[in-house]
């Protein structure tokens, strides 16, 4: 099979001077166009019976590309001779059989999507290894650009983001550099420096489109000489390139030589400016520019502005001011300086892409939050200075930046190991958030003597399952839809999650079921009612007795039955595994391919497997924490909220840690791999009935903290109800935005069902 692509040019030029034109790559791109350096193309059939398939691209791929060819062969250790592949994925259906085949881009990363599709993996939409610069796109290039180099704009430099920086950070940055240049100028011997914060001032105000230059010694001796000349070597190529240079006389020697600027200004550390200048000027710049760098990163988007001022700390306002020239827009300086600072824009919508050492901005900009949760929860317990209520949605959004570790963690492991040390790992953390809250929840409920935690719990549970069942397949069919006409998935894969989940669904609630059928009706208060001479029986708050009061249908019957059904739904997820991963493997049909090109150098790993297990422990344990602080602090925001504990639980509990995957499963919808977005609900929720309730059960069992498997009627209905529209919506195979909004709207209908619900018995 052969795909080829256009010719790609190669900039000769050197990076400072390479112009990054805006691209036309939609935002949730991230995948390379291009040649691709350093990549190895190892053709991986992972989960078929039929290797002798070759891999299979959609006509639309081949239609792109039309230049040059390359050959994939199959096989786990066979290398393709030197082309250019691009990173997709296609889904094709052929006599009946659904495959998928995908690019990668080495063997790491391959190993990390064929973990994607395995049943019980955890779905990661990141990639877990080191991408060439190179291999980027013009839109993600430009995020990384250290803005130290002038390209060519075209377009309008008033934009709302730059006129947003003059009402944030551009007025009052420019105003205290006009005082500090007043400071300087009444200090006389610091008179240099007050010109450059003159300079400064003026470019703060305004920075985009202008440019922070520096000469040096050499460069301004050159410019002495020859006043037109329009290119200088820097200073490390000017014996070699420069003879004429050579030639000139030397400066005068001086004994004072010392600071890293010795060997371009000898005399920089001999004057009394500098060090007026240092002490008096600098550290007010510095905490400054710091406190514009730190609101600037944390809102992500406008992270230039945030570049721009770590830049002058560490380059600007430690040059000599003689040095220091600001050109603008069309102005020939005369000959070519060395450019220090150079910004277009202040904002940019795909900063959301922006990672540091793989991980996202928003995960490093949250990790603060965890350690300032801590702190204010364990050491202000009286609450003296911030209150519960606080402290509980601290503790909460404390979760999502360490649920996101945790995934990278579980990732980055299974992605570096085989197949037994994956299933490990996913098994072991892959539900150690929700459990982590529920043990909690049971415990502070236990110690306290409420039986409020373990509905809460219940509530959490059920809201899981919803989200999953409901919210995470309907947003993504909304999103996918949006870009796509129509999405098409695997109805087989679909079909085994869909089953998977009647059984899971039906185990759980079968002890209910069952307490339904044979328990006994309790009813509070009954009268008799007379009305036009007939009488009536009424009776207020009924229900059935299914608490462990009812010891001859509680410890005879309904208890053996949670132990019996505990023991079986495990049995069923490892039959499911078994089904999925082995003996029928070939429903998903997935084949991994990529390109290689020689001299590829071996793949290199945000996080390697120890440090993985390192930061997955470490988060655990923060993990427990927050969440002993949510279950500690939430007992004043149920004793004094107006809704339902029904809602908090549904919706609170239960999707704030499930944000990540949220994320992922969109980001899969938006490459049109609906079968992924689909499976990333599909897996937590069955995940939450086959493992996460036995080992809640086991847990009671060994140390009892007084949870019942057994649920309110509008849990089981919810639940029912949501299971049945899901397996109608996924069997044809296909999705749009309409099914999406349906499954949105349920969602929504059941949430505004959980709101208006009176408060559960005991809370």
């Amino acid at each position: 099979m052969s795909s080829s692509i256009p010719a790609v040019s190669i900039d000769a030029e050197p990076r400072r001077r390479r112009s990054t034109a805006d691209s036309q790559e939609p935002p949730w791109d991230h995948e390379p166009r291009g040649h691709r350096r350093g990549s190895v193309c190892d053709r991986v059939c992972a989960g078929s019976l039929h290797p002798e398939l070759m891999e299979t691209v959609s006509p639309a791929l081949s239609h792109q590309h039309s230049h040059a060819t390359s050959k994939c062969l199959s096989g786990r250790r066979r290398y393709s001779s030197p082309s250019r592949c691009p990173h997709t994925s296609t889904e094709m259906w052929e006599d009946g059989t659904y495959k998928t085949t995908i690019q990668a881009e080495n063997e790491v990363e391959a190993h990390k999507q064929v973990n994607n599709y395995r049943f019980g993996f955890r779905k990661w939409k990141s990639h877990v290894t080191e991408r060439p610069f190179e291999d980027r796109s013009d839109i993600v290039k430009e995020l990384y650009s250290e803005l130290n180099f002038i390209k060519s704009h075209t377009g309008s430099l008033v934009t709302c983001g730059n006129i947003i920086y003059i009402l944030l950070f551009g007025w009052w940055i420019s105003l205290l550099y006009l005082l500090v240049s007043i400071w300087m100028f009444l200090t006389v011997v610091g008179v240099p420096y007050g010109k450059l914060c003159l300079k400064l001032s003026y470019y703060f105000l305004w920075p985009f489109g202008k440019s922070i230059q520096k000469s040096t010694s050499v460069t301004r001796r050159c410019c002495m000489k020859f006043p037109n000349c329009e290119a200088i070597p820097e200073v490390d190529e000017v014996k070699e390139s420069t003879p004429l240079l050579e030639s000139q006389p030397a400066a005068p020697p001086t004994k004072c030589t010392r600071g890293p600027q010795s060997s371009q200004l000898p005399r920089y550390w001999c004057r009394m400016s500098t060090y007026v200048w240092l002490f008096l000027g600098y550290p007010l710049m510095c905490v400054v520019h710091s406190l514009a760098c730190l609101l600037s990163w944390m809102l992500v988007f406008t992270i230039p502005v945030a570049k721009m001022n770590i830049r002058t700390i560490g380059v600007i306002l430690i040059l000599p001011p003689e040095e220091v020239h600001i050109t603008v827009p069309g102005k020939n300086p005369g000959c070519e300086t060395k450019t220090v600072l150079c910004c277009y824009h202040a904002f940019n919508w795909y900063y959301y892409k922006y990672t540091v050492d793989g991980i996202n901005v928003f995960a490093v900009n949250l990790l603060p939050l965890v350690i300032v949760t801590l702190v204010v929860g364990y050491v202000d317990k009286e609450n003296h200075f911030v209150s519960s209520e606080v402290k509980f949605v601290c503790a909460m959004s404390s979760i999502m930046p360490l649920s996101y570790y945790i995934g990278m963690g579980i990732a980055s492991i299974s992605a570096q190991s085989n197949f037994a040390v994956g299933a490990v790992v996913n098994a072991t953390f892959g539900s150690i958030i929700e459990l982590t809250f529920y043990i909690t929840a049971l415990l502070q409920g236990h110690h306290a003597g409420s039986k409020c935690y373990e509905e809460i719990v219940k509530s959490a549970l059920t809201g899981t399952l919803l989200g999953c069942i409901l919210f995470i397949p309907g947003v993504c069919m909304i999103v996918g839809g949006c870009r796509h006409q129509e999405q098409r998935f695997n109805s087989r894969s679909a079909g085994v999650s869909s089953a998977l989940l009647f059984i899971s669904v039906g185990g759980v609630f079968t002890p209910t079921l069952f307490s339904k059928a044979y328990g006994n009706l309790v009813c509070d208060n009954c009268s008799n009612v007379t009305t036009n001479g007939s009488s009536t029986i009424v009776c207020k708050d009924c229900h059935y007795d299914l608490s462990e009061n009812n010891y001859s249908l509680f410890h005879s019957h309904i208890e053996p039955l949670v132990y019996t059904v505990s023991i079986l739904l495990p049995v069923a997820y490892l039959t499911g595994l078994i089904f999925t991963l082995k003996t029928h493997s070939h429903i998903y049909d997935i084949h991994i391919s990529g390109c290689h090109v020689p001299g590829h150098h071996s793949a290199v790993v945000h996080w390697s497997r120890w440090r993985a297990l390192v930061i997955l422990i470490v988060a655990t344990l923060l993990m427990s924490a927050c969440a002993d602080l949510t279950t500690e602090h939430l007992k004043p925001i149920l004793a004094h909220s107006s809704v339902s504990q029904y809602f908090i639980g549904v919706t609170v509990l239960a999707m704030v840690p499930e944000i990540p995957e949220v994320i992922n499963g969109i980001q899969f919808a938006l490459q049109n791999n609906m079968s992924l977005s689909l499976e990333v609900g599909s897996c937590l929720a069955v995940q939450v009935c086959m493992l996460q309730i036995p080992l809640l059960i086991l847990f009671n069992t060994f140390y009892d903290v007084g949870f019942v498997l057994l649920f309110s009627d509008l849990h089981l209905w919810s639940s029912i109800f949501s299971v049945i529209l899901v397996n109608y919506i996924f069997m044809d195979g296909k999705s749009d935005y309409f099914q999406g909004t349906a499954l949105v709207a349920v969602y929504l209908i059941l949430l505004a069902l959980y709101y208006f619900a009176p408060s559960p018995a005991g809370c």
